[in-house]
């Protein structure tokens, strides 16, 4: 969760942890309290966490104030699992465990059998253990295959044979949510967890304790459960029942990026880029984004996820690396010509309307075009194309394409102040960034309907003719 550590506490008895000060405080008033600090110091307290500002970072912040349990709702690829791992940073950075304890109780405070006894045992010789925060919060993803002894525990047979009896609390092998005892406990998709499984939880969120077999065992659990999930609306595998829902003290509704900005941050976030990809072409991409989110032809109910965006850019990326390894140019930079791949190979991602089998590319190829147009009008507005225009119907054709070198491209561009102007809009200065500014350029023209353009098929060498 964190790249660098400070040192742990030097304490290692309990004796020399109450000479120290420590004060032992739950794990919402932990959090609590780093949160309210982080906001007065003027700290971003989320970092990493982009679009939710204005919307459910309030609301999430109000909740963990609040002391609450909660619980995401939102659509596929809207960060929620990132948000949630998130909270991990709210914690102290070191807290003391008793030593060698099963559940990693607070020294002042022991709650199994086993750390009750050799605490009255030791008294102030308890052994102390320093746990990171990475090492307090505790994942499961919700699957058919999970049990209630995976989160709550069961009876360990292999106790029962060394000799203890039956009804000893010892005999227990705990579950996922109490050994995040003072932790954070995070169910992703939680509507599919089986309802059986879910009553399971009804206690720990409510009297705080587990049961396990009837057996008489009280263990008061700090932890705080959080959770994602789907709309119910469409999710068709199970749904949060009523009594489970009724104990999240907050449920939040988390979002696609609202601002285009945003979309592009965190496309620039995410992605693995091992090429350079223009930020115009970042942009373009998230455009096809939200358009796609936009369109009738798509499916809403089940979104258009953020990963398609990254995926997107990563495919881009990959283009330009292998024109460079094709055509022995020096440095993989991305063009427009690379967008194309976007639909050759994610329009799987994508969940379209019954309506619109068949379809599906022309969908693509609509939209995606729209998003380079709007990208166009936005960076290269007001810049004087008609000496372009000439020159292109007067001299020879432009020819790009998946395996044309930028060179080549510059090579065969007329002598106009437009490519210069357009190079500088966009902020191009090595040769493969100015053939990836000219190359929108030329497709700006194109789409606005002032020169022609000609695509071959892969077979026929991929090239794109603008005359």
């Amino acid at each position: 969760m964190t790249n660098t550590q400070s040192q742990a506490p030097a304490a290692t008895t309990v004796g020399e942890l109450r000479k120290s000060g420590h004060v032992a405080r739950s794990v919402r008033d932990e959090m609590r309290a780093n949160l309210l600090d982080k906001l007065r110091a003027g700290d971003d307290p989320w970092p990493g966490i982009l679009g939710f500002s204005n919307t459910v970072l309030p609301q999430l912040e109000r909740a963990l104030i609040a002391g609450h349990d909660v619980v995401l709702l939102g659509e596929r690829g809207q960060g929620k699992s990132r948000l949630l791992r998130a909270l991990v940073q709210l914690l102290d950075e070191w807290t003391p465990v008793i030593g060698g304890s099963e559940l990693g109780e607070h020294p002042f405070d022991p709650i199994t059998p086993a750390s009750i006894r050799r605490a009255a045992e030791l008294g102030d010789d308890l052994p102390v253990q320093w746990r990171h925060r990475d090492e307090r919060y505790a994942e499961k993803l919700a699957t058919p295959d999970t049990s209630v002894g995976d989160l709550v525990g069961d009876v360990d047979p292999v106790k029962v044979a060394e000799g203890r009896s039956l009804g000893d609390p010892e005999t227990i092998h705990f579950g996922l949510v109490p050994r995040a005892h003072r932790g954070i406990v995070a169910i992703n998709e939680l509507p599919d967890l089986a309802e059986r499984l879910q009553v399971a939880l009804l206690n720990v969120m409510e009297e705080r304790d587990i049961q396990i077999r009837g057996y008489n065992l009280r263990l008061p659990l700090d932890v705080l459960l959080v959770a994602s999930s789907n709309p119910e609306d469409y999710t068709n595998r199970g749904r949060i029942i009523s009594p489970l829902k009724d104990r999240f003290g907050a449920e939040v509704r988390t979002h696609y990026p609202l601002e285009l900005a945003d979309e592009v941050a965190v496309i620039a976030q995410e992605a693995r880029l091992e090429a350079v990809v223009p930020d115009v072409l970042l942009e373009i991409v998230a455009r096809l984004t939200r358009h796609l989110r936009e369109s009738p032809s798509v499916d809403q109910r089940s979104g258009v996820s953020a990963r398609f965006s990254i995926a997107a850019a990563e495919t881009v990326s990959a283009s330009a690396i292998h024109r460079a390894a094709v055509t022995g140019e020096p440095d993989a930079v991305a063009r427009p010509v690379d967008l194309a791949t976007v639909i050759d190979v994610l329009g799987g991602k994508l969940e379209f309307e019954s309506g619109e089998e068949g379809r599906e590319r022309d969908v693509l190829e609509h939209l995606l075009r729209r998003a380079t147009a709007d990208a166009v009008q936005a960076h290269l507005g007001g810049i004087d194309m008609a000496g372009l225009v000439s020159a292109l119907e007067t001299g020879p054709a432009v020819v790009t394409g998946e395996r044309v070198p930028a060179t080549e491209l510059l090579d065969s561009l007329p002598d106009d102040d437009a490519v210069d102007e357009t190079a500088e809009r966009l902020g191009a200065t090595s040769d493969g960034e100015r053939a990836s500014a000219a190359e929108l350029a030329l497709e700006g023209l194109y789409l606005a309907r002032r020169i022609s353009k000609d695509v071959e098929d892969s077979a026929a060498g991929g090239r794109t003719v603008y005359s």
